[in-house]
This record gives C-alpha cells, sequence and structure tokens, in this order.
C-alpha cells in the first residue's frame, strides 16, 4: 500500500525521517535514481563493530544502500583522499577532527548544507565546523584502559610512569588520534602547567615521554592488537583508549574497564564529511543524513558508549563525574602533527 504525503511536504521534512527508502518513486526522485546502490565508507578501524552491526543493515533498509567500510586511520583516509583526488571512490569519510582540518586545506571535502542532509540542523553549534565542511557525529571519552585482573583502578595519570608497571604499558603512536591523549598529559606532568597551557609546552611533553620508555612494552599503531594484550592480562595499562571501544568489551564480560585519571579526561569528537566529488553524492548525503538523524543517533550512542551529537537524543555515554574534560587546540595540531610523529617515532623507538 502506498503511503500519502500531504501535497506540501518539503524535501526537508521527507529526508529528516529514517525510513525514506520506503517512501516511494516518486517522494525522493534523486535517492532511487541513483547510480548505484554502493558507497565507500572510510572509517576508523576501532568502528568497525558497531558500522557492521547498527549501521551497514539501517543504511540498507532506510535508504537502499549496500555500505563498504574501509576501516583504518584518519591518517590513511587522508592519504586515500588525496591520492585519488582525481578520481575519488570514497563517498564519505569519518575520521577525528585534527585530520579533518587538513583535508579542508587540501580542498579534499565538499560542504555538508542542510538543504542536503537537514538532520544537520539538530546539532549542537559545536558539532558543525568550519561552514559545514565537516560534523561530529558522536563523542566518546577518553582514559586510561586497564585489565580489573590486575589493577584496582588507575587514578592518576602517573601511573603510566610509576616504576611498578615497568614493561607493563602500551600507549598509540602519534599516527593515531588518540595518541595526544598521552602527549599532552606528559606536556602537563613534565611542565606542571594546567592544560590550556601545558599542550604547547611540547619540549616538556617529549622530555616526559622519555621517561617513560622503561615502562613500556610497544607503542601500537593499531589499536585492537594492542588491546588484545590488555585482555589477555599481557599488560595492565593501555593509555588514551576510549569509551567506544572499552566500556562495549567490559559490558561483554571482558576483565576491562575505563579510568577516568583525576587530572582529567579528553573529549574525542569523530567527524564526519563528503567526499569532493566522491560516487554517488546524493545516496553519500542520504547516508550522512541518517548518520546524523535520531534513530542512528541513538543506537550509536548506547552501543559506543558516546555523546550523541543530536540535541534531540538523550541516549548515550553517561560522563564520569568530579574530572576536567578536555579538548585540545585541533589547529595546533594540524599545523604541526608531521613533526611531532617524526619526533615521537625516533624518540619511542622500543
Amino acid at each position: 500500500m502506498k503511503r500519502q504525503f500531504s501535497a506540501g511536504i518539503s524535501r526537508r521534512t521527507l529526508l529528516k525521517t529514517s525510513a525514506y527508502a520506503a517512501v516511494g518513486t516518486l517522494a525522493a526522485p534523486s535517492l532511487l535514481r541513483a547510480s548505484s546502490s554502493e558507497i565507500v565508507i572510510g572509517c576508523a578501524g576501532s568502528h568497525t563493530a558497531w558500522m557492521e552491526q547498527i549501521v551497514a543493515p539501517h543504511m540498507k533498509s532506510a535508504i537502499g544502500a549496500d555500505i563498504l567500510f574501509e576501516g583504518t586511520k584518519s591518517s590513511v583516509n587522508l592519504e586515500k583522499m588525496a591520492s585519488n583526488k582525481d578520481a575519488p571512490y570514497l563517498s564519505v569519510v569519518q575520521m577525528d577532527d585534527p585530520v579533518m582540518i587538513q583535508a579542508v586545506e587540501a580542498e579534499l571535502l565538499t560542504p555538508i548544507t542542510a538543504d542536503a542532509v537537514p538532520n544537520m540542523t539538530d546539532l549542537r553549534p559545536d558539532a558543525v565546523h568550519m561552514d559545514g565542511m565537516w560534523c561530529n557525529y558522536v563523542q566518546p571519552w577518553a582514559g586510561v584502559a586497564y585489565n580489573t585482573d590486575m589493577a584496582d583502578g588507575v587514578p592518576s595519570w602517573a601511573a603510566l610512569w610509576d616504576p611498578a608497571n615497568s614493561g607493563q604499558v602500551i600507549i598509540p603512536s602519534l599516527q593515531n588520534t588518540e595518541g595526544m591523549w598521552t602527549l599532552f598529559v606528559a606536556a602537563m606532568l613534565g611542565s606542571g602547567k594546567p592544560f590550556a597551557e601545558a599542550q604547547y609546552e611540547i619540549d616538556a611533553a617529549f622530555a616526559k615521554l622519555e621517561e617513560l620508555k622503561p615502562n613500556l612494552l610497544s607503542v601500537y599503531s593499531t589499536m585492537s592488537q594492542a588491546f588484545n594484550l590488555l585482555e589477555q592480562g599481557e599488560i595492565s595499562m593501555l593509555a588514551g583508549n576510549f569509551s567506544s571501544y572499552t566500556l562495549p568489551r567490559k559490558a561483554e564480560g571482558v576483565p576491562v574497564d575505563l579510568a577516568a585519571p583525576s587530572e582529567g579526561i579528553f573529549a574525542m569528537p569523530s567527524g564526519i564529511c563528503l567526499v569532493k566529488g566522491g560516487p554517488n553524492p546524493e545516496l553519500a548525503q542520504a547516508y550522512v543524513n541518517e548518520m546524523l538523524g535520531e534513530t542512528m543517533q541513538a543506537a550509536i550512542a548506547d552501543f559506543a558508549t558516546s555523546v550523541p551529537a543530536n540535541t534531540k537524543v538523550k541516549a548515550g555515554a553517561v560522563i564520569p563525574d568530579g574530572v576536567a574534560i578536555y579538548s585540545p587546540d585541533w589547529a595546533f595540531v594540524a599545523k604541526n602533527r608531521r613533526d611531532w610523529i617524526d619526533r615521537f617515532d625516533k624518540l619511542m623507538a622500543v
């Protein structure tokens, strides 16, 4: 039976629903006349579980899209977009804010607009960046993941440096955005300054990181491998991990938890963008619209224990009480990250 709409319904109203794939060809002709139902999405490797379990089935039902995910690091997604700039194969990319800045500077993105993606009007103002070049769709918090069979908690970031934890710590590479948290913590501990000032004390940060080397088992570039070692009790602590990764594993009965050290935790916004010149642009816009809508925002926030960006959604993470939440100067990070990575790789080889 056909679903009937009033003559005055707008494209915005239609797109704001999460089930417009079932509306009928006349209601959304541009969407259903797309040349292919397949789009390729670049995303974080750590997001693969909920992308496959939640996002892919929803997109097939809601917009008729067959989603192919390429899970990797944000920096790799950026390289893919840059190297395929003249013939993009990615339609949408989900990656971290500092890498988004670099993508904008390289002219790799096309703006998200409310006409094409009406659900963006329900986002928090701070979730829309650079006039819509990208939007944040979820925000986990980052602290220290630890094995509950080996530790009762991690009250301070300084525990990473405690000699009692020799050979029991893994930290992320600075090639991974979550690696920035250990860098900034080192800056705070090394300089003795509050975060707002300490994040610019990079020499102090690297000096403090050098002191961490005796406690390191390794530095990771692939989170899943390091997390396996944490689960198995090969290490006691994994620095800079996300609520969206650790807490779902805890809920499954794995002996891990995520600590919110007394010095503070970090906000880790994840962004979504449209690739300039990417295939199936209207289907890509529909995908982004769904990701920012209430249905997907609630589902992702609950599954990933993260803070939703859509103001109509109240589900998601409970932010720890009594600790500061830091968000760095991402423009400063984007400007200096390449040099920091080179310096880090030379210093922290273990």
